[in-house]
């Protein structure tokens, strides 16, 4: 069902804001991703969003990646529903150019293809915060930070004893439950959260898609997940200081996913993938805390693992394929940073690194027809150096200067950098805000050592992105507005070899690749758009708006198309209304522009409007029921083609806290 044309109402939401005094809260807020270390939003020149944990509670928490949605120059891409794989892009770049941390641990996946992280391979667990920095982050953070930066922030455990605990349960035979517990001391404190989830979930391929019912006779089969996830940290201060910190974080996920290809693309096929990831880190402080010393020793493993099954017809009967694929990618990282306090004259921050990555893979054909058996193991060292300085000019003026060299062992070596501007007026609620910087994206493991694919002499990718801004807050506060402009530029992009179409052979490939093709520096892209997000308090205590918008052109500079998954127009609109002191209600309408599902303007995807509802009631000071649902209007889209969506759907539960 379609409300109406979503990328002219979209359009019409970004123009409504434009020329209104609506706005996203700039409030005084304290962020750790623009700066490496403790900032007030208010001094930053860089694009950033913070999802905080009242947001993220009030969020759909069968899908990590829902919670990202709604925020201005993100595009989220699902496979299908909850539980298969969903990617995020910031401001048109790739899903591999967006750095992913889990409390500053980078937590990308070595053993993909080219590092992409799955946002579902996620079990949210005790989430504190979320920020989402756009633009170039390379000079802060190396390699993937081409189109930005996502840090995901878990509960650090505060004083006295604190826990929560819900369920939920819904359509589609949904029930998941969270739990946790934190406090702490002057000395010490704690956090630990458990997560766990079922659905029965509904096909991946083709639901709700009325043209591909012909292609698979009876019914569809569901596609649902199991999943655990738990996460722990701890903090210990044993002198003035110093501190000691420790984190633990795992997710378990397990779903069926469809081949979508063959004479039954609906099958029966499972996804098994696990995260792991864990640190320790050391801060002190010397010099009369003018200079702060951290030392951090991380690690994480993923594994992902697939009983892959698809079906043939060459006329002479149902031909299966049984192959086992599995993908294991290790990291090792110790990393220094030195924070220095100069004053007047602002911080200097600077920092070294070491960091290996491994990769595994094996391929075990049980029926197969051409697949052989196949591994490969592969692991390579990076070194990176880095310095930022944050310089204040007298009260108004904050300026950052950022550089960064990554060597990459036996690969390439690259730099970049970054410089950032944000000027206050005070009076008037006012920040002007401007960046520059370049990014860069190494070459994955797969891509250079793949014994099909990959090709041991790519270079590293690199960006150029520049962006400016306003934040304006006015009536005290009760009305915010945010407007951003950027452009990027990205070149030397890592693609597959054209293809010759007289000899039917890649020529420029490797002789061992002259047929399977390689990949190569081949492709170049542009990026531009603008990005609106408001906030507003409409009546005091019973109503409040929020509203964000996005419009974006992304081009492939060598064919002139546009870029595969990235809406032209994208926007979202909500409000919280408080009848009663108790009781919340927030619908909300999210809107999504025509856009191209595969490469080479390939499967044009129809534009949609999906209308979400949910309702919070306050049974008791520490006790919450509440009812959610999904796509009210049951409108039919797809984000991947062939690949269905949800329908109508409705979730309740129950959240308790002490």
């Amino acid at each position: 069902m379609s409300i109406c044309r979503p990328d002219r109402a979209a359009f019409a939401v970004g123009l409504f804001l434009a020329v209104s005094p609506l706005a996203q809260a700039q409030e005084a807020d304290i962020v750790l991703t623009p700066g490496r270390s403790p900032q007030a939003i208010s001094r930053s020149g860089s694009a950033v969003t913070v999802i905080r944990a009242e947001e993220i509670a009030k969020a759909a928490v069968k899908s990590t990646a829902d919670l990202f949605r709604d925020i201005p120059g993100v595009a989220i891409t699902e496979n299908g529903g909850p539980g298969q794989a969903a990617t995020l892009r910031i401001r048109g770049a790739e899903a591999r150019h967006t750095l992913v941390l889990i409390d500053g641990i980078r937590v990308n996946d070595p053993s993909t293809g080219a590092s992409e992280f799955d946002l579902n391979a996620l079990v949210p667990t005790d989430i504190e915060r979320i920020e989402v920095l756009r633009g170039p982050q390379s000079a802060l953070y190396g390699s993937d930070a081409v189109g930005g930066v996502v840090n995901i922030i878990t509960r650090k455990g505060r004083g006295g004893y604190h826990g929560f605990a819900s369920i939920e349960a819904g359509s589609y035979g949904t029930l998941e439950s969270r739990t946790g517990i934190s406090g702490g001391s002057k000395d010490f404190d704690y956090a630990l959260s458990l997560s766990a989830g079922r659905a029965n979930g509904f096909s991946a391929w083709g639901y709700r898609i009325g043209r591909l019912a012909a292609m698979q006779p009876g019914k569809l089969e569901a596609d649902g997940y199991r999943r655990l996830g738990g996460s722990a940290k701890f903090s210990w201060r044993p002198v003035e200081g110093l501190e000691i910190e420790t984190g633990l974080s795992s997710s378990f996920n397990r779903a069926r996913y469809d081949a979508a290809y063959g004479a039954l693309p609906d099958t029966p096929s499972m996804a098994t993938a696990r995260l792991t990831t864990g640190y320790l880190k050391a801060s002190l402080d010397t010099l009369d805390n003018r200079l702060k010393h951290t030392l951090t020793v991380s690690g994480t493993h993923s594994s992902r693992n697939y009983n892959d099954l698809s079906y043939f017809d060459f006329g002479f009967g149902l031909m299966r394929e049984w192959d086992k694929f599995d993908y294991v990618g290790k990291r090792f990282g110790v990393e220094y940073q030195g924070d220095l306090k100069l004053d007047r004259y602002g911080t200097l921050s600077f920092g070294l690194g070491l960091s290996e990555e491994s990769l595994a893979t094996r391929i075990r054909p049980v029926e197969t027809m051409w697949m052989s058996a196949d591994s490969m193991h592969a692991r390579q060292q990076t070194r990176s150096a880095f310095l930022l300085y944050q310089l204040p000019v007298g009260e108004r003026l904050d300026l950052s200067f950022g550089g960064r060299l990554d060597d990459v062992h036996n690969a390439d070596r690259f730099a970049t950098w970054r410089i950032t501007g944000a000027y206050r007026i005070s009076e008037t609620g006012t920040k002007f805000r401007a960046s520059l910087g370049t990014g860069g994206k190494a070459p994955s493991l797969f891509q250079l050592y793949s014994p099909q694919y990959g090709t041991r002499t790519l270079e590293t990718e690199h960006s150029l992105g520049i962006d400016a801004g306003i934040d304006q807050s006015l009536l005290n506060g009760r009305l915010t507005l945010s407007l951003s402009g950027f452009h990027n530029r990205l070149s030397n992009l890592i693609d597959y070899s054209p293809i010759d179409p007289k000899s039917f052979t890649y020529p420029i490939c490797p002789s061992a690749q002259l047929y399977t093709g390689c990949y190569l520096n081949i492709a170049k892209a542009q990026t531009s758009g603008a990005e609106l997000s408001a906030d507003a308090v409409l009546i005091e205590g019973l109503l409040k708006a929020r509203a964000s918008y996005t419009h974006l052109k992304a081009r492939d500079l060598v064919s002139g198309l546009h870029l595969p998954r990235r809406p032209e127009h994208q926007g979202s609109l909500s409000f919280t209304w408080t009848p009663l002191e108790a009781l919340t209600i927030q619908p909300s309408l999210r809107l999504v522009g025509a856009r191209y599902s595969s490469a080479n303007e390939v499967y044009k995807l129809a534009p949609y409007a999906r209308f979400d509802l949910r309702a919070d009631y306050q049974v008791h000071k520490s006790l919450n029921l509440y009812v959610r649902a999904e796509n009210l209007t049951n409108a039919r889209y797809q984000e991947v083609y062939n690949y269905g969506s949800t329908g109508r759907a409705v979730y309740a539960g129950l959240k308790a806290s002490w």
